[in-house]
């Protein structure tokens, strides 16, 4: 059963409709924070307000240790409590399980980052947009608050107790970067091998990113490892020229058209059709497109992820970093003939 400390913890997330428990208060007196000071960090580590920086890490960390425990909680709620308490709380546990995992990996995101542009919020939303409660101050706290379909979405009929990790991509995750993540053998491909639904060429979906946008990568994780992933460029239209000027022509010649005759360890089709995706031209993206919305997203997730609330921290999380660069608005790439991606991002509003 759910110890006493953990019963405490429930209480204190949903206290009163205008009052909040000691948890849900630290919680929000950490993020405030680390939000209004976020510019005595980032890169380069040697920042002129050193103290400043180090105050700045050292509150984001029992910001991230007060996620993990809220996280946990859910997980064992999900785990122990009744049917009738569970299907009663599940919802609003949910909500902030899912806010908290975005809003960990943002500041983890903002903690080694610069910020070129003020973080901004827009207009105030009107007072119903917003929900109340916890779940609706940190919304507002996020750079993407203003922005409410994002934040509504019905709990999943059966919940599930797995716990997620959601970070941005690290220095320490090698070999997921640059042409190493193209290689089609080894364990340096494992991000995509284990998202991608055929055993093809990881850098035919993430590739152009981890190279030329590694800053706006960001892993899900769970307890089998990484099971999805959020990309984005800030500027989609110089990034696009820089992949098919430089990176596309690189790879190309990595990969000539007649290696897939060669490939059985990969499997000969998956191998052809991932070699095939490099060598084709890709479809040019109007120029309407691209000026009102300046920012390409992608997002993914393997097969085993059924909680959409997961998925849907991952889109808080980029779009976040990229609207607090100053971002107006992304697209995304989807094939029409792709009904699983069209069904993913359909899934996420």
């Amino acid at each position: 059963p759910l110890t006493l400390e953990e019963v405490r913890m429930l209480v204190e997330l949903f206290y009163l409709p205008y009052h909040h428990g000691a948890l849900a208060q630290e919680l929000l007196e950490h993020f405030r924070w680390l939000r209004a000071n976020s510019l005595s960090v980032g890169v380069p580590a040697t920042a002129p307000d050193a103290c400043g920086g180090t105050r700045w890490r050292g509150r984001a960390q029992s910001f991230q240790l007060l996620c993990a425990r809220t996280c946990r909680l859910h997980s064992r709620f999900v785990s122990t409590a009744g049917r009738a308490l569970l299907y009663d709380l599940h919802p609003y546990l949910w909500d902030i399980r899912n806010m908290l995992l975005a809003a960990s990996a943002f500041v983890l995101w903002l903690g080694c980052q610069s910020i070129t542009a003020p973080i901004l919020l827009g207009r105030d939303a009107e007072p119903w947009a917003r929900r109340g409660g916890l779940f609706g101050e940190l919304q507002a706290l996020l750079p993407v608050g203003n922005s409410c379909d994002l934040f509504y979405h019905p709990p999943p009929l059966f919940p599930s107790s797995q716990l997620y990790l959601l970070r941005p991509l690290l220095p320490l995750d090698k070999g997921w970067s640059v042409g190493a993540g193209c290689r089609p053998a080894g364990t340096s491909w494992g991000l995509q091998a284990q998202l991608s639904r055929a055993p093809a060429l990881p850098g035919r979906l993430l590739g152009s990113f981890l190279s030329l946008s590694p800053e706006y990568t960001f892993v899900l994780e769970d307890e089998g490892g990484p099971c999805g992933y959020a990309a984005g460029a800030l500027h989609a239209e110089g990034f696009l020229q820089q992949r098919d000027s430089s990176w596309l022509p690189a790879i190309r010649h990595k990969y000539p058209p007649d290696l897939g005759t060669g490939g059985p360890a990969l499997g000969q089709d998956a191998l052809e059709e991932a070699v095939l995706f490099f060598h084709a031209e890709p479809l040019a993206v109007p120029q309407p497109v691209l000026r009102r919305f300046p920012s390409l997203v992608q997002l993914g997730t393997a097969p085993r992820v059924l909680d959409v609330g997961a998925s849907r921290s991952l889109a808080l999380c980029l779009l976040s970093a990229l609207r607090a660069n100053g971002s107006r608005g992304v697209f995304c790439q989807v094939s029409d003939a792709d009904r699983q991606q069209l069904s993913f991002y359909s899934k996420l509003g």
